[in-house]
Formats: C-alpha cells, sequence, structure tokens
C-alpha cells in the first residue's frame, strides 16, 4: 500500500540516485512514483551534473510540483564518502553510524518521519546503487522508526 490520501496513511518511503540519470529522466522518474517531496540527503548537494545542484533542483522540482527539503545532517561526511570510494564498506558504516548518532541527526529522522505520515517522500543522493549508499542506512532507520516499507527507484 502507498500512500493514501484518504486515511493519510503511508507504508512506502521511496529512495533514489540520480548517478546515470539526466535531470529530465530524474523529474520524470519521479513524478511517475508520485512523489510529493524529495528529501536530498547529500552532505554537500553540489554536483557537476547539470541540474543536480541545490538550488537548481530545487527550482526544476518546484517547477514540477514537487517540494525539495536539504537534510544535511543526514549526509555522508566526507571520511564516510571516502572510505566507501575505496572499497572499505564496514568503515564506511562504522563511520557513518557514528556520524548520526547524535541530536541533530535525531531531529532530522523525526522530521522526516512526520513528512511521510502526509507525503509520498524519496530521499535523494547520488549513487545509484542503494546497497553500498548511505540512503539505505537512513531509509532502514526511518523504515525502524516508521513501519514504512522502503522501495529503491530505479528510473
Amino acid at each position: 500500500m502507498a500512500f493514501d490520501r484518504a486515511t493519510g496513511t503511508n507504508d512506502q518511503l521511496l529512495t533514489i540516485g540520480y548517478e546515470k540519470l539526466n535531470i529530465d529522466e530524474f523529474v520524470a522518474g519521479l513524478k511517475e512514483a508520485g512523489v510529493e517531496v524529495l528529501l536530498d540527503i547529500r552532505d554537500l548537494p553540489l554536483s557537476r551534473k547539470k541540474g543536480f545542484s541545490k538550488n537548481g533542483l530545487k527550482a526544476t522540482l518546484e517547477a514540477a510540483g514537487i517540494e525539495y527539503l536539504h537534510f544535511k545532517a543526514l549526509g555522508d561526511p566526507k571520511p564516510g564518502r571516502e572510505a566507501a570510494r575505496a572499497g572499505k564498506h564496514d568503515l564506511f558504516v562504522e563511520i557513518f553510524n557514528k556520524h548520526i548518532s547524535n541530536d541533530t541527526a535525531d531531529e532530522a529522522f523525526e522530521k522526516i518521519a512526520e513528512i511521510i505520515e502526509t507525503k509520498r517522500a524519496c530521499l535523494l543522493c547520488f549513487e545509484r546503487c542503494h546497497e553500498t549508499c548511505h540512503r539505505a542506512i537512513v531509509a532502514e532507520e526511518i523504515s525502524a522508526r516508521t513501519g514504512a516499507k522502503v522501495r529503491h527507484l530505479k528510473v
């Protein structure tokens, strides 16, 4: 069951990585999935890919009727990104879990839990493959807190 406007329930949290997409494909995929709010969980919401830096992305999404919110507290810090790039997955997970073990991250998790009660939401970061990405860890934590089922979009 996806978000149901009549009952206000949502048992699904979407995630997406834009690595192999252009901005038009990306927005079309979000629209097709019924996304109402994109939750950017990149530490640095900048991109070399045209259209995916914070301000441009926000403007494009808003023009398409999709709200944009940035949650820096849930972004992978530089040491975590470096460990992931070096193929040190266990170290990446350790660094990221330590990074989100604080009140600021907890507040971000709670805010997202509130959002998904009323809106169809999608977590965003760069990596196409969610299995080795921090967004899978974030999604699992939100699911544990809310019972939401997680679905990773492949556009």
